[in-house]
C-alpha cells in the first residue's frame, strides 16, 4: 500500500453494502480522507476500525488536498472516501486525484455503492446511454435537450419544483423514476409518467425527504423521418434564427437539436 491514493466508495445508505475489500483499505490505510469525518466515524466504527479520519471537503480541498500529497511523496497510503457512494462524483475528491496523477502516484479504484447507478439499474430504461448531470439548477433545467434518459441528484426541498419544472419542459407523457432513500429503511423507487410526478411526491410528508435520484427516461420515437424534419426546418427557417429553428425542429421531430442546428447552418450558408 505504499505511497498510493485508493479512491473507495462507500455504502449511500445500509452500512452492510461496504465491501470487504473496502473495509480492508480503510483499516489499513496510513490515512483515510474523507468530506465529513463524523459520518466517516461511524462507519469506521461500525467496522471496528480505529484510524482517525481527515477532512477533505468542498471548502478545504485545495489546501487538505496539497497535505495528502506531502503524505503521498513520503511514500504512505490515502484512502479517500466521500460521505456515501463513490468519491468525485457529485461529491469532492476530483482535485486530489487529478494531482495524484500529475505527480505520477498510484492511484486506484475501489469500486462500490453508487447512487446514479443503483438508481438506473432500478429505473428499468432500455437505452443504450445516459446523461448524468448530477445536481442542477431549475433554469440548468431548461437548457437539457436529449432523447437519452438523464439522471439527477436533488435535495428534498427542491424536488417538487424540479419534478414541476422536467414536466413543464419535456411535457406529461415522458417517464420518469423516483428514487429516494436508496438502500435505507423507508427506501421507495417508483416509476411513472412526469404528469403523475408531482401528485406522487405530494401524496404524503415523508415523499418529499431523504435524498434523490431523478431518472428522466428516453423520448418517445417519434415518426417524423428526416425528409419530413428537413422540411419543417426550411419552413421554420423562413423566419426563425438557426438556432431557434432547430430547437423547435427538434421539439416537433423528435430529432436531436446539434443534429439539426447543424443542418441549419449548412442551409443557411
Amino acid at each position: 500500500m505504499t505511497a498510493t491514493l485508493y479512491v473507495v466508495a462507500t455504502p449511500i445508505g445500509n452500512l452492510a453494502d461496504s465491501s470487504p475489500r473496502s473495509i480492508e483499505i480503510l483499516r489499513t490505510a496510513d490515512i483515510v480522507a474523507c468530506e465529513d469525518t463524523r459520518t466517516t466515524r461511524t462507519l469506521l466504527a461500525h467496522h471496528g476500525i480505529a484510524a482517525r479520519p481527515v477532512a477533505l471537503h468542498a471548502h478545504n480541498e485545495r489546501q487538505a488536498g496539497e497535505k495528502l500529497l506531502r503524505a503521498l511523496r513520503e511514500g504512505k497510503s490515502v484512502a479517500l472516501v466521500s460521505d456515501a457512494g463513490t468519491p468525485g462524483v457529485s461529491d469532492p475528491g476530483a482535485l486530489l486525484v487529478a494531482a495524484a496523477h500529475r505527480e505520477g502516484h498510484r492511484v486506484v479504484a475501489v469500486p462500490g455503492p453508487s447512487a446514479a447507478i443503483s438508481a438506473w439499474s432500478a429505473a428499468g430504461f432500455t437505452a443504450a446511454r445516459f446523461q448524468f448531470v448530477g445536481f442542477v439548477d431549475k433554469n440548468a433545467l431548461k437548457e437539457l435537450d436529449t432523447a437519452w434518459p438523464v439522471i439527477l441528484y436533488e435535495a428534498p426541498h427542491r424536488v417538487l419544483a424540479t419534478v414541476t419544472a422536467l414536466l413543464e419542459r419535456f411535457g406529461p407523457e415522458r417517464e420518469l423514476a423516483i428514487a429516494r432513500e436508496i438502500s435505507k429503511k423507508f427506501e421507495e423507487i417508483a416509476r411513472l409518467r412526469l404528469a403523475d410526478a408531482p401528485a406522487w411526491l405530494a401524496a404524503g410528508p415523508h415523499r418529499q425527504q431523504g435524498e434523490f435520484v431523478l431518472v428522466l427516461g428516453p423520448a418517445a420515437e417519434k415518426s417524423a423521418d428526416r425528409a419530413d424534419a428537413e422540411r419543417i426546418l426550411k419552413i421554420l427557417l423562413e423566419k426563425l434564427p438557426a438556432g431557434d429553428a432547430a430547437k423547435l425542429a427538434s421539439r416537433i421531430t423528435g430529432l436531436p437539436r446539434n443534429e439539426l442546428y447543424r443542418a441549419a447552418l449548412k442551409d443557411k450558408k
